[in-house]
């Protein structure tokens, strides 16, 4: 694997180039990347990113580092052409992300909504109960239900609440990277 990527060093060091902008990250097994599509580097490792400028001056082997920079922006908007945000990710990127949470929150407050109808049904039936008639084991089941009832009605409650959260997280997100809001819908 180090052979490779020096090889691939190698290459890129000696091919002729023309003002060419290659972007560098390390990945979490510390393994250094290289690419020259900036849309080509993994979300997790943009804001690591280092950049190259390659220039047709520059002897092979001699790179100019640049100071890493924000990412470049998207160019102005032309007829037919893809809107994206400032790191080159479009709507389609967006609402892949956004899509799984929409439907987990979706998900989670139906199941909340009939938790909630089968706690109070039986928490109806358990209140018009004769109690002389009924023996202990039936009554222990009865509250059993109903904690087992409110139990799952919490563990939606967290679903719900985490699958807000990461939307509120997404929408900010979206606002720093100047994506369209609507693109979250």
């Amino acid at each position: 694997m180090r052979r490779m990527l020096c090889f691939l060093v190698f290459l890129a060091l000696i091919s002729p180039v023309n003002a060419q902008t290659i972007y560098k990250w390390r990945d979490e097994k510390g393994v250094l990347n290289f690419t020259d599509e900036y849309s080509k580097v993994p979300p997790a490792y943009r804001d690591q990113v280092g950049v190259e400028k390659w220039k047709d001056s520059q002897k092979p082997g001699t790179p100019s580092l640049a100071p890493p920079q924000a990412p470049p922006q998207a160019p102005p908007e032309e007829a037919g052409e893809v809107k994206t945000d400032i790191y080159g990710r479009d709507e389609v990127w967006w609402r892949d992300k956004v899509l799984p949470w929409k439907e987990k929150l979706k998900e989670a407050t139906e199941n909340y909504e009939k938790a909630q109808r089968d706690f109070t049904k039986k928490s109806e039936e358990i209140s018009q109960t004769n109690f002389a008639g009924r023996s202990r084991s039936q009554s222990k089941w009865d509250v059993m239900d109903l904690n087992r009832l409110n139990e799952e009605k919490k563990k939606y409650e967290a679903q719900i609440a985490e699958a807000n959260e990461m939307l509120e997280k997404l929408s900010k997100e979206a606002e720093e990277s100047k994506a369209n809001p609507d693109w979250l819908r």
